[in-house]
């Protein structure tokens, strides 16, 4: 199995010529709305055991890469505001540059007669309007997709044989099925194509660093799966 690795919300980074758009909102950008806090440390450590490895290096308040074309919040509330010439440059630039490097690996790879695992690696804020969202970890996949269903099984328990303390929810805290880039891959890619998204809560993030044993555990489990 081949593991291609990504993550879409690695830096809250604002190209220069755009950064006037976020004059004042650097509290926002430091937050869990532009970026996921954790998801780039983990990456990198995850990063020796995958084929072929991407990560995003602006801002989703930018773009937002895990989102399809015509996704209504594919533009922020901050570069909406941007002429149609501009949003072009943008899509160019950063979104399309990256979801069509990732297509065309995943494409080399299947056409070889591989199966590919896509793990996308993202965080989420423990409490979101004023609710805990009361888990460690979630596994996102499609429920239609019976090998992405035990793919996700088995990935959890390689995680519990590491740390059996720890919490692990299936589609949550969204569902993996909702408009993101794993669920446009699964449409290009109907066979031997497995998109997981993996979700950390942010409880386990110190500046931006990943607790050291969660990252053990992960790494272990998901060389586990692809062996």
């Amino acid at each position: 199995m081949k593991l291609v690795l990504t993550c879409e919300h690695a830096f809250n980074d604002i190209p220069v010529e755009y950064q006037y758009l976020f004059r004042k909102k650097l509290a926002i950008l430091k937050s869990h709305r532009g970026y996921d806090p954790g998801a780039f440390d983990l990456f990198k450590t995850l990063e020796k055991l995958a084929h072929f490895s991407k990560y995003q290096s602006i801002g989703r308040l930018l773009i937002e890469t895990n989102r399809s074309q015509r996704h209504r919040n594919l533009f922020s509330e901050f570069s909406k505001e941007l002429d149609k010439k501009e949003k072009c440059a943008i899509l160019q630039k950063y979104y399309y540059s990256y979801r069509n490097e990732i297509e065309a690996v995943i494409h080399d790879f299947l056409s070889n007669g591989e199966t590919v695992l896509h793990l996308s690696i993202h965080s989420f804020t423990p409490i979101l309007n004023a609710e805990q969202r009361n888990c460690d970890l979630g596994l996102l996949y499609d429920p239609k997709r019976e090998a992405e269903k035990e793919l996700c099984l088995k990935f959890k328990k390689n995680i519990l044989l590491e740390n059996d303390g720890l919490s692990i929810r299936m589609n949550y805290p969204y569902l993996g099925k909702a408009d993101g880039f794993t669920t446009y891959l699964r449409k290009k890619f109907k066979n031997n194509y497995r998109g997981i998204e993996l979700e950390v809560n942010q409880k386990w993030v110190d500046e931006n660093i990943l607790n050291k044993e969660l990252k053990k555990n992960l790494r272990h489990a998901v060389a586990m799966l692809i062996k």
